[in-house]
């Protein structure tokens, strides 16, 4: 298949040729480089297209459990037989997102071509995780996107042309498009276009299982969808306004209240309640976390790029057989667990949502009260996938983002590589080398989770209070409480009680020195 060539004018390419996914054996490697085109580099993505899901896919550990909510999580891939192509085009903000069979479109207007291909893998692997099936690929050449359409009209025109061939219903752009150019690239391709923004939101939308999760998508969604309501003319007057009803007459009719206006009304209001619903649990979660403070128990929390292996970290460190997928933003609602230090100290670990390069504002915005975990936290777990293309670029994109959260820049991080048993060792060594705080690990064969555990006991606030004391046999609850939140140095058993020297924190030594009978 020969696509159309586009007018030079569009800052195109040539002509683009049949997909082939194997390198030709006989061109020169000193002209490789010089003549690479994007189409190059959509071939690459599209023979390795398929790597998000993780069917078949048996890196999974007895730590794991019995992933229960795979099998939910199986029924939201693609269904044959469902489009959203689009019959009437000035209806497609009402539409639910659908996506079945898609076609990739993005701009190279910076960077090298590695850059442009791991962003176009991502992309395609974000699509399959939300449940469609990649077809075919375009990627333009360009300085500066176009302000109507994103890509040029010859290129948008070539775009069409692949939708056509391929039967796709609906096009990925790898970008965040403003609504005019969503509505003009519509327009040319004739079926839905959705840019990266919309994509990650079905996925959260789809993943999201409690009840503040759900909120928080919605919000998000929401604010999203807000801007980008679109009308038709009058066909869209619901009512005639002024005081027509009245026999008011001549000079007093007007075009009322439009359908989009009562839509955009409806959203706020929405927005609105979903706030004050997102608000009130607010205090749970704060009665928890100080509860957790009142007991001296530290916290860790894990970060990190989506997919990076967090929840098999977690997993591993605590048994709490949270789901595990190889796919992006597996999950969303954070799950805390309790977990001990080799020395026997209690701290407690906290699964929060991956990151991801551009993430949405929406989302950032609407997640920051499940984000306020990290912020609490006394040391940050930053799970790194050194077996990726570019682990560099994925710490870039997570530290971008925890610098929205206020209070983080404090708080111990400790590199966690993971995938250690997958990767290539030059990529390790110079991470280690980059990120002097780093520990080598692997979820999946349990490499290095000992040394991890060793750094994380270091780095958690021990108590300071040093006390020395008989406690009753009747108050066995503050020993237990001794061992679980501070440090013993010594124990022993009297007839008085058991004599304890220890350090803790200052409520429970104030507590134990109360009670004691020395």
């Amino acid at each position: 298949m020969t696509h159309p060539t586009t007018p030079a004018g569009d800052g195109a390419d040539a002509t683009i040729p049949e997909r082939n996914p194997e390198p030709t054996a006989t061109a020169p490697a000193e002209t490789a480089a010089p003549t690479l085109r994007p189409d190059d580099v959509v071939a690459r993505v599209l023979a390795r297209a398929g790597t998000a899901l993780d069917e078949g896919d048996t890196r999974w550990t007895d730590d794991d459990g019995d992933q229960l909510d795979r099998e939910e999580r199986a029924a939201l891939r693609r269904v044959g037989g469902l489009s959203t192509e689009l019959e009437d085009v000035t209806e497609v903000e009402y539409r639910s997102l659908r996506l079945e069979r898609v076609v990739l479109a993005g701009v190279w207007s910076s960077g090298t071509v590695e850059d442009a291909e791991l962003s176009l893998r991502e992309l395609a692997a974000l699509a399959e995780t939300a449940g469609s099936e990649v077809l075919d690929g375009l990627l333009q050449r360009r300085q500066n996107p176009d302000p109507g359409t994103y890509f040029g009209s010859g290129k948008a025109a070539e775009l069409a042309d692949v939708v056509r061939a391929t039967g796709a219903d609906t096009v990925v752009v790898d970008a965040d498009l403003s609504p005019s150019q969503r509505r003009g690239l519509e327009d040319i391709v004739k079926v839905k276009v959705i840019d990266r923004t919309a994509l990650i939101l079905d996925i959260f939308a789809q993943h999201a299982k409690s009840k503040e999760g759900k909120a928080q998508v919605e919000l998000a969604q929401l604010e999203y969808l807000l801007p980008r309501l679109r009308g038709w003319g009058e066909s869209m007057s619901r009512q005639a306004g002024g005081r027509v009803a009245g026999g008011e007459g001549i000079g007093s009719r007007g075009p009322g209240e439009t359908k989009i206006e009562l839509d955009r009304r409806r959203i706020r209001t929405r927005m609105a309640k979903l706030r004050r619903e997102i608000a009130h649990m607010r205090p749970a979660r704060e009665t928890r976390r100080a509860s957790r403070r009142r007991h001296q128990v530290p916290a860790v929390a894990i970060v990190g790029y989506t997919n990076a292996g967090k929840s098999s970290l977690l997993n591993r460190l605590t048994g709490a057989g949270v789901l595990v997928e190889n796919a992006l933003f597996a999950t969303l609602d954070p799950t805390v667990r309790r977990a001990r230090t080799p020395d026997g100290r209690t701290y407690t670990l906290a699964d929060t949502v991956g990151f991801v390069r551009s993430l949405p504002t929406q989302l950032v915005e609407a997640f920051r009260s499940t984000l306020e975990e990290v912020a609490e936290a006394d040391v940050l777990l930053h799970v790194v996938d050194v077996s990726h293309p570019d682990p560099e670029g994925q710490i870039a994109a997570v530290r971008t983002v925890l610098g929205e959260i206020e209070g983080v820049d404090d708080i111990v991080e400790v590199v966690v590589l993971n995938k250690a048993d997958v990767a290539d060792p030059e990529t390790v060594a110079r991470l280690r080398r980059r990120e002097p705080r780093s520990v080598v690990v692997s979820a999946h064969t349990g490499e290095g989770l000992e040394e991890l555990q060793r750094v994380v006991a270091e780095h958690l606030p021990r108590p300071h209070e040093v006390v020395d004391v008989v406690v009753p046999y009747d108050r066995g609850d503050l020993v237990h409480r001794v061992h679980s939140e501070g440090e013993v140095d010594d124990e022993q058993h009297t007839a008085d009680g058991t004599v304890l020297r220890a350090r803790v924190g200052a409520d429970l030594a104030a507590e134990l020195r109360a009670v004691s009978v020395a």
